[in-house]
């Protein structure tokens, strides 16, 4: 389905069968697309809602690395009010996607530029929810990503952390330290470091 030049369409059908219609870039870095791990985070927090009614109602969310948003705006179609985050070039998609939307949502949703490391004075209060998809992948944005973490998240923050487990190159070390990092609390003092919810492909 193409509705512009170097635009196409993801449609993801949520369980009470209206669909999220999720715009991607035939051209761009690895943001302007919809990856499995995002979907599979997705369908994770309608499960968790459908087990317990109400659970994202009118809760703080942060998702990081928000790409297309996709994640973020699942999360506010459950009642969550969210602030989804990325670089300044992909700002025009995220909030072309919230618009795009706006009828399903029924918490709130907005875009938010956010460069890892750097300060996020803007997003407070700690959020109750910090949601991350296929954000480990660099080796250079562990340190800058932990960081953040660190700043943003408070000892009642819960991270959903959703990752497709990649075994080539040096997406297994790069994995192994993330995680390695956050369970031993480096870059993370004051956090909790329980890992609150992860799904591999």
């Amino acid at each position: 389905m193409t509705e512009e030049s170097g635009v196409f369409i993801r449609e993801v059908e949520r369980r009470d069968r209206t669909v999220l219609e999720i715009r991607q870039l035939s051209s761009g870095d690895v943001g302007c697309v919809v990856w499995d791990a995002a979907i599979v985070l997705s369908k994770f927090l309608e499960r968790q809602e459908c087990a317990e009614p109400g659970l994202f109602k009118g809760r703080h969310v942060v998702e990081l690395g928000s790409g297309t948003g996709i994640v973020g705006i699942m999360a506010s179609t459950l009642g969550a009010n969210v602030t989804v985050t990325d670089l300044e070039d992909l700002q025009h998609l995220m909030k072309a996607n919230i618009t795009s939307n706006s009828a399903l949502i029924s918490g709130s949703c907005q875009a938010k530029v956010l460069k890892w490391g750097e300060d996020v004075l803007d997003f407070s209060p700690s959020p109750d929810y910090i949601l991350m998809a296929d954000c480990i992948y660099y080796e250079e944005s562990l340190k800058p990503l932990l960081k953040t973490l660190r700043d943003l998240a408070s000892g009642e923050t819960c991270i959903l952390c959703c990752y497709e487990e990649r075994t080539t190159g040096k997406n297994p070390e790069i994995e192994r330290k993330f995680f390695e990092f956050f369970k031993n609390g480096q870059y993370l003092s004051g956090v909790s470091s329980s890992r609150a919810g992860s799904a591999e492909q």
